[in-house]
């Protein structure tokens, strides 16, 4: 279910565009899940912001790709670790201000990371695993403990949440983050883990929302941002299929909450057509000076 808000704001002083997009030309031996971590997005990121079927592991030289390091903010109290599944990123607030952002992986279909509002028990260098009953059910062949080490899931870093069993954590497989992957625990990529860990503290509060879709403004003008999750970054079985007829309702609401009393300023064709690319890039969809 998605959770369909989005800023209520001011144009003249709300502020909720991050980052700025680059450009990256491909190299022979580059795979997108290289070019993704170097910038520290996922490959999932690239293949929608490009809009592109192409193999992750071999996208071929000299191809230009928009690198999508731009991000509207999800809709959210601006504390603390606020994780948004809608577009597989974690973000990280102080005192009200965006600190950090990371791209993350996510429980796949059956395991899904549940939402709701929780806050960190336990932080822990180098974990050992005890996989679940339900997990050693699904593959036997594991251990009853996993000791920490380059094999262990977990990485070298572990966020224990009040939700109990589940974890904001690194990975030894990062071709996972940016995927539903995971039996609904958090991962990031092993130097972002390292970087989060640090920051946040015992008691910092966390909030698990779905927003695939989101609005909010930048320099007094608004904007969209669409995310549909490519199939090749679902490793389930039972993939999720997303119609755009169903997103078209959700983001007119989205606009229309973000735009406030601007609403006649939204030019509804550009909000159609940033529904039907859903690139996951911000996409300014104000009319046209005339």
């Amino acid at each position: 279910m998605y959770n369909s808000f989005a800023h209520s704001n001011d144009a003249n002083i709300s502020n909720d565009l991050i980052g700025v997009n680059t450009y990256y030309t491909t190299n022979k031996d580059d795979t997108l899940i290289s070019i993704a971590r170097k910038y520290d997005i996922s490959f999932a990121d690239i293949l929608s912001a490009n809009n592109v079927n192409m193999d992750p592991w071999i996208p071929g030289k000299n191809k230009k790709l928009l690198i999508p390091k731009s991000h509207i903010l999800p809709f959210s109290r601006r504390e603390g670790v606020v994780i948004n599944i809608g577009d597989l990123r974690l973000y990280y607030f102080k005192n009200g201000k965006i600190i950090n952002t990371y791209p993350i992986g996510v429980g796949r279909s059956g395991w899904e990371t549940p939402m709701g509002k929780s806050k960190i028990i336990k932080k822990t260098k180098d974990p050992v695993w005890i996989p679940p009953d339900s997990v050693r059910k699904e593959d036997p062949s594991l251990p009853k403990v996993v000791k920490a080490g380059k094999d262990n899931p977990l990485g070298n870093r572990a966020l224990y949440l009040s939700l109990p069993s589940y974890l904001i954590h690194g990975t030894n497989k990062p071709y996972g983050v940016g995927m539903k992957v995971s039996h609904g625990c958090i991962r990031l990529y092993p130097e972002d883990i390292e970087k989060l860990f640090d920051l946040v503290a015992v008691g910092t509060k966390v909030n698990i929302t779905n927003q695939p879709i989101k609005a909010g403004w930048s320099d007094n003008k608004l904007y969209i941002e669409v995310h549909v999750l490519p199939e090749y970054a679902q490793a389930s079985i039972k993939r999720e299929t997303v119609k755009k007829s169903d997103l078209y309702p959700i983001a007119y609401e989205v606009v229309q909450k973000a735009a406030g009393l601007n609403i006649t300023l939204v030019d509804w064709k550009k909000v159609k057509e940033a529904v039907f690319l859903s690139r996951g890039i911000p996409t300014e969809i104000m009319l046209s000076d005339k």
